[in-house]
């Protein structure tokens, strides 16, 4: 089969097209043939050798992928061949075929387009856990998400909405970001590099704050985010997009009753994998009900993963990049 591989740790020049074998299907895994595969920021930083779990070049890069189960292992029920699914997959999804285990195989509804279900699973999957597990969200709570424009962001927004917050900020780090945040309904987004979103806010807030903060970037701007985060509030951490660490005082916690909290979707995945059956009803029910709209930022084919990869890193990328794998069924 056709597949994309790490050759050895580095820049996207090291994604290689090759012909491997194809997977076989362990007793409690499935076997799909994929139709398309997400790139995500952890695909680029297992590339370079950065992503927590990393396997040692070569192997295959990919977290999800949406397919047609064409295999069963012996102990798996509930699935048939035949089935459209999302998946997260054991092997890499940049492949014609991956395998999954059983647990972390969900049905597609009718209604959810290829593109739409490729696109869903890391990044509705994290804002919904980040928002309504870990965050626990109330209704009427005011949000901060920074890195708005991408992927978890433009998602987090909208189940933000859905899930009750009254209003809702993003930062982004440059201009041409804002609108994709405001087009799924940011109250109003910041451009850090250029403005203090910390002022902002607080005059947005008449000196309130925030109730809720998801970060995604870390180093001084989850230091900073502390200022803003109100009485009771919760920060999620659950990236480090800026490559720095952050020094939270705990003299900001207890007397508050503010919490920093971290969430890893990995780690969840392999160590609570069930956990995950109810996220996957609440984004697909969304998703069917014409609710919840993934933005989608640009699609590529299998073998243009290195250029798919050179796009999220120019820091130009909004919405979910895509890579294209095998033909869509009618």
């Amino acid at each position: 089969m056709r597949s994309i591989m790490v050759t050895e740790f580095g820049e996207p020049e090291v994604l290689e097209v090759q012909e491997v074998l194809q997977p076989q299907p362990q007793p409690h895994e499935v076997l799909l043939r994929v139709v398309s595969t997400s790139v995500n920021f952890a695909d680029i930083k297992a590339r370079q050798g950065r992503y927590h779990g990393t396997s040692h070049p070569p192997f295959i890069p990919g977290l999800d992928a949406a397919g047609i189960v064409v295999a069963l292992g012996s102990e798996v029920q509930g699935i048939r061949v035949g089935n459209p699914v999302l998946a997260f997959t054991n092997n890499g999804s940049y492949a014609e075929y991956a395998t999954a285990s059983s647990s972390l195989v969900f049905p597609l509804p009718e209604g959810v387009n290829w593109d739409m279900a490729a696109a869903l699973p890391v990044v509705a999957f994290t804002a919904y856990k980040l928002l309504h597990d870990v965050g626990r969200i109330v209704p009427g709570e005011r949000i901060l998400i920074h890195a708005a424009a991408g992927g978890v962001g433009t998602t987090a927004i909208q189940l933000a909405r859905l899930l009750g917050a009254s209003e809702i900020y993003g930062t982004v780090s440059h201009d041409g970001k804002k609108s994709a945040a405001v087009k799924v309904g940011a109250d109003l987004v910041i451009n850090y590099t250029q403005e203090d979103f910390v002022k902002e806010i607080q005059e947005r807030t008449n000196g309130r704050g925030v109730d809720l903060i998801l970060d995604a970037v870390g180093g001084p701007i989850a230091e900073r985010s502390m200022e803003i985060l109100a009485p009771f509030g919760r920060m999620v951490h659950f990236g480090s997009a800026s490559g720095q660490g952050a020094n939270i005082s705990l003299g900001d916690l207890h007397a508050s009753c503010r919490s920093v909290l971290g969430f890893s979707l990995g780690t969840t995945r392999v160590t609570r994998p069930e956990s995950l059956e109810s996220t996957a009803k609440a984004v697909l029910h969304y998703v069917s009900a014409g609710q919840l709209t993934i933005q989608i930022g640009r699609k590529y084919l299998l073998e243009e993963a290195a250029a798919a990869h050179r796009w999220i890193e120019s820091r130009s990328s909004t919405g979910k990049t895509l890579l294209e794998v095998g033909p869509k069924p009618s």
